[in-house]
């Protein structure tokens, strides 16, 4: 894995999002905390402890795997992967028979109407599946305020759209690129609202900012007559 390269996958929400958003975090490196980014910390601690191991029977999870995928220049951290006994999987050291990785990704909140969530789950299975050489049909999201798992099956348009969105993130990233702010309800939500300024941008007139300097500077400049 390469930190100094590859690019988060936990951005695509952020990209998905706002594009700008994902810039002023990931290339500008600015970052501000709210009540829903806090409670999504809490949620992520216990997916993310590499201790927590398990094994019942034809089941094996492990949390906090860390993956990459050289196709997608993205690196990550899946919150869980579960592992189930089955013909058609991979062998994995210390343990016998063959096992085939289904991630499971924990979300603060319910559903969305986007698919930011699914391509995060997409890229984390692609990239297990160019690290152990297999092909995972489906994974699952996992929304707190539901309870319940949403299956997402991992058809061959997510997977394009998920490839599409990762080379627009690569191309900003190679660029430096950070995108002018689009004021939008979504703007209400963002922690980094503050930082942005959206509400500037909204009532920003350049026309009406110059015809103003124009009259102030005529009303200074002295009288021919003085």
């Amino acid at each position: 894995m390469d930190p100094d390269r590859d690019l988060q996958m936990s951005g695509i929400q952020h990209f998905c999002f706002c594009r700008r958003q994902w810039a002023l975090i990931h290339l500008e490196q600015q970052w501000a905390e709210n009540l829903r980014t806090a409670e999504g910390h809490l949620l992520h601690e216990r997916c993310h402890d590499e201790a927590l191991h398990e094994k019942r029977g034809n089941l094996l999870t492990v949390r906090g795997l860390r993956v990459v995928s050289h196709r997608l220049h993205l690196s990550g951290i899946c919150d869980v992967v579960e592992f189930h006994a089955d013909p058609a999987g991979v062998p994995l050291q210390g343990y016998p028979g063959l096992w085939l990785p289904l991630p499971v990704e924990y979300k603060h909140g319910a559903p969305k109407s986007s698919d930011a969530d699914r391509l995060q789950l997409c890229a984390q299975a692609m990239a297990l599946e160019e690290m152990l050489v297999c092909e995972i049909p489906r994974g699952a999201l996992f929304y707190a305020e539901t309870r319940r798992r949403e299956w997402v099956d991992l058809t061959p348009e997510l997977r394009q759209k998920t490839q599409a969105v990762a080379g627009e993130m690569n191309d900003y990233f190679e660029r430096g690129y950070t995108p002018k702010v689009k004021p939008g309800k979504h703007c209400n939500a963002c922690s980094l609202k503050e930082l942005c300024l959206p509400v500037l941008c909204r009532r920003a007139d350049p026309t009406g900012y110059i015809r103003t300097h124009l009259e102030e500077t005529e009303a200074d400049a002295p009288c021919e007559s003085c």
